[in-house]
């Protein structure tokens, strides 16, 4: 696949602007809230200026941090949510879809409650599992039949995975009323009252999975042509499948760690980005990662605003958001059959 020149210069223009609206969400996100926060503290409190400043403080300790979770989840999700649409060559597949957010959970769910484990390098770890073992059922389950793999049976998996998955949660949560409320609003999906040490744990997994996205972009190119294309073309469609997997893995189990199961993300924005520029990859991958940064900070600054002085969990300010698109879609692909 080539890009003309003129193509590639718009591209860039157009990620550009992006990037430049993402500061602006960013800078959002670290200055407005209950408590809004001056530009000469938020200034003083990224450059150390006064330490001892209460406004200056939050801004350290709890504003800023959150921006930089927001942001690196909501570009893993999209980045997964465009791999997985590839893969499967189903628009409807994100981690939420396909099982891999509750497989996820259900892991995380079962070493705080079960095991009693609260440190975050042990249970990411756990996450990565569960959503390892998701994407390993989905896959397996998707693949049965004479026909294979097909768009429809990977869906029609994910969504029984998941409900699997979620009752098993309930019912850990049921029979462990203790763990209750330790784990409830992060099931909702949150950011409120993350750490930054909770990101720096996983960041390392994150950076590697949206590196190696980028260097699988040009295989996704041909992969998106169909199995028996590709092959034609000389790729090893089931390393490439494999490869692909153990990012979604990376950055979806990542994600999920530290802010529990934000849906919504990975099937909204690869549709907004494809919209914008096309089925190139090597294009695609960097605008989901910009949009869903986008998303997910303007979704967390507006749950601060909802019933103010409390907080609506921003998993379900990206629900309200993606449900209504994720109707749309299903209904375009039923239509168009």
């Amino acid at each position: 696949m080539v890009t003309q020149p003129g193509s590639a210069v718009r591209r860039a223009a157009g990620l550009a602007i992006g990037i430049i609206v993402l500061l602006g969400c960013f800078i959002s996100s670290i200055r407005y809230g209950f408590v809004t926060v001056s530009w000469s503290d938020t200034w003083g409190a990224l450059s150390g200026s006064n330490p001892e400043s209460m406004e200056q403080l939050v801004v350290k300790t709890t504003r800023l941090p959150r921006a930089l979770i927001a942001a690196a989840i909501g570009a893993s999700l999209a980045m997964a949510g465009a791999i997985m649409q590839a893969v499967s060559r189903n628009p409807l597949a994100s981690p939420s879809v396909m099982g891999i957010n509750a497989g996820a959970s259900l892991s995380v769910v079962t070493a705080i409650t079960v095991l009693s484990l609260t440190n975050m390098s042990v249970l990411t770890w756990f996450s990565f599992g569960g959503a390892a073992i998701a994407a390993a059922a989905v896959y397996v389950l998707g693949s049965m039949g004479r026909e294979g793999l097909t768009p429809l049976k990977i869906i029609l998996a994910g969504t029984a995975m998941s409900a699997l998955f979620a009752s098993f949660t309930q019912g850990l949560l049921v029979r462990n009323e203790n763990g209750l409320q330790d784990v409830m609003f992060w099931l909702a999906g949150s950011i409120a009252g993350r750490e930054q040490s909770m990101l720096l744990a996983v960041l390392p997994y994150m950076g590697t999975g949206w590196i190696a996205a980028m260097l699988l972009s040009r295989q996704l190119n041909i992969l998106v042509m169909g199995d028996e294309a590709a092959k034609g073309l000389g790729q090893r469609t089931a390393l490439v499948k494999l490869a692909s997997g153990l990012i979604i893995v990376a950055l979806a189990g990542g994600a999920v760690a530290v802010a529990g199961p934000i849906g919504f993300i990975g099937i909204v924005i690869p549709h907004i980005a494809r919209s914008m520029i096309g089925l190139d990859y090597r294009w695609l991958l960097p605008y989901s990662a910009v949009l869903g940064a986008i998303l997910l900070l303007g979704a967390d600054l507006a749950a601060r605003f909802v019933i103010m002085p409390e907080e609506v969990p921003v998993g379900i300010m990206t629900a309200i958001i993606g449900a209504p698109f994720f109707i749309y879609i299903a209904r375009k692909e039923l239509t168009s059959k």
